[in-house]
């Protein structure tokens, strides 16, 4: 049991990490690099980040799952990787269902008219700025993560202390 929970946790952090980089740091910046219309890459962006959003919220789920098998439910929530993940899930969610939100009303608004060629440009650069600043430190607290994982037999270990 013990080894699977230990592959579970490896394959959901590596999933979600993996994700979280390759679509903010690796295809989002290349679908602005590489399309001429900003709206369009804007729309594929903002569904890329949907659906990294959702897998980050399984995956993460899912390690807390590992956590508290391994811990049980009392101790769990006091180790300090536990929250760790807490922390990047609450970074997700607020980035997809409080940022994500208001950035899409805006870009409707505005339709079809670009929302940075409108008077809610500054307001959108503004909210769009503060979700880049939230996915970034996801994606740090990510690399933290990933680098309190490594080596065989880390993971479970680390996670009962």
């Amino acid at each position: 049991m013990v080894r699977f929970l230990d592959a579970a946790q490896t394959i959901a952090v590596t999933l979600w990490i993996g994700t979280l980089w390759t679509s903010g740091l690796v295809v989002a910046p290349l679908l602005f690099h590489a399309l001429s219309d900003r709206a369009l890459a804007g729309a594929v962006a903002g569904q890329l980040f949907e659906v990294t959003a959702s897998i980050g919220l399984v995956c993460g789920v899912c390690v807390l799952i590992v956590w508290f098998v391994c811990l049980g439910t009392r101790g769990a929530p006091k180790k300090t990787l536990g929250w760790l993940v807490v922390a990047m899930l609450v970074l997700g969610l607020v980035g997809q269902f409080g940022i994500q939100p208001v950035l899409a009303a805006m870009r409707e608004q505005m339709h079809p008219q670009p929302v940075m060629e409108s008077g809610l440009g500054p307001r959108f650069a503004f909210w769009h700025i503060v979700a880049t600043i939230l996915y970034l430190l996801q994606c740090l607290l990510g690399l933290v993560l990933v680098l309190s994982l490594r080596g065989p037999g880390v993971r479970l270990a680390m996670a009962k202390q």
